[in-house]
C-alpha cells in the first residue's frame, strides 16, 4: 500500500534544498494525478499530500496551475529522452521505420505516458487560467524548446519533412492528443452507454486513431513538402 503521509520539511534554505522541495511538490502532484482528474485536485489537497501548507507551497509555484504547467515540461523532456529507443527499427535491417510505422509507434508511445497525455489535454482549457503572465511565458519558452527537440528527432526519422514541416507535425500531435485523449477516457456514464451495440464506433482507441490521424497527417505534410 502506498504511503500517503505528508513529509515533514524544515525551511528550505539552499538553491539545493529548494529543489527537493520542488520535487516533493511535483511527485506529490503526480501521485494525485494517478488518483483523480487532474481537474479535481487542489492547492489544499495538494498541500495536504506533500506536508506543506498551502503558504509554503506557493513559495515554490504560485498556483497549482503553476505545479502542472512544470510537471507537464518535466514528463514532455523525460519522454523526448526516451523517444529514440521506441522509434528504433523493430527488425535487424536497421533501416528508418516508414512513415506509417513511425507514427503508429509515436502513437503508442504516447499513449503510455497516461499523466503527459493528461496534461496536454488540460492545457487550454484548464491550466492557462489562474496564473500570472510571467509564469506562463516561462512554462511556453521553456515548451516551446521541448517540442522543438521534438521536431529534430522526427525529422530525423522523417529526413523528406522540412524543419517547417516538423514543427507542424510536432504541433497536430499535441492538439490531437489533446483533442482524443477525453473521448478515449470517458466518464463511466458514457463508457456504459458505449456498450450498446449500437454506439460501439463512438468508442474511440486512443493508440489507433491517433496513429492512424498523424499518418494522414505526414503524409499530407510530406507531400506538400
Amino acid at each position: 500500500m502506498t504511503d500517503h503521509r505528508p513529509t515533514e520539511f524544515q525551511r528550505a534554505r539552499s538553491a539545493e534544498q529548494r529543489e527537493v522541495r520542488k520535487r516533493a511538490i511535483l511527485d506529490a502532484a503526480t501521485q494525485l494525478a494517478a488518483e483523480m482528474p487532474v481537474s479535481d485536485i487542489s492547492l489544499r489537497e495538494l498541500s495536504r499530500r506533500v506536508g506543506l501548507s498551502k503558504t509554503n507551497v506557493v513559495r515554490y509555484f504560485e498556483t497549482r496551475e503553476a505545479v502542472f504547467f512544470e510537471l507537464l515540461n518535466r514528463n514532455l523532456a523525460r519522454w523526448i529522452e526516451e523517444l529514440p529507443a521506441e522509434l528504433a527499427p523493430a527488425d535487424a535491417s536497421g533501416g528508418p521505420l516508414p512513415p506509417q510505422a513511425l507514427m503508429e509507434a509515436l502513437a503508442r508511445s504516447l499513449a503510455r505516458r497516461t499523466l503527459l497525455c493528461d496534461l496536454f489535454s488540460s492545457l487550454g482549457p484548464e491550466l492557462e487560467r489562474n496564473i500570472s503572465a510571467e509564469s506562463v511565458r516561462d512554462f511556453k519558452l521553456a515548451h516551446i524548446r521541448l517540442l522543438g527537440d521534438l521536431a529534430d528527432l522526427l525529422r530525423h526519422h522523417l529526413p523528406g519533412l522540412t524543419p517547417e514541416a516538423a514543427v507542424e507535425l510536432v504541433s497536430l500531435t499535441v492538439v490531437c492528443t489533446a483533442g482524443l485523449w477525453p473521448f478515449a477516457h470517458p466518464s463511466p456514464a458514457v463508457a456504459e452507454a458505449q456498450r450498446d451495440p449500437g454506439l460501439a464506433h463512438t468508442r474511440v482507441d486512443f493508440a489507433e486513431r491517433l496513429g492512424r490521424t498523424l499518418h494522414v497527417a505526414v503524409t499530407g505534410l510530406l507531400t506538400l513538402g
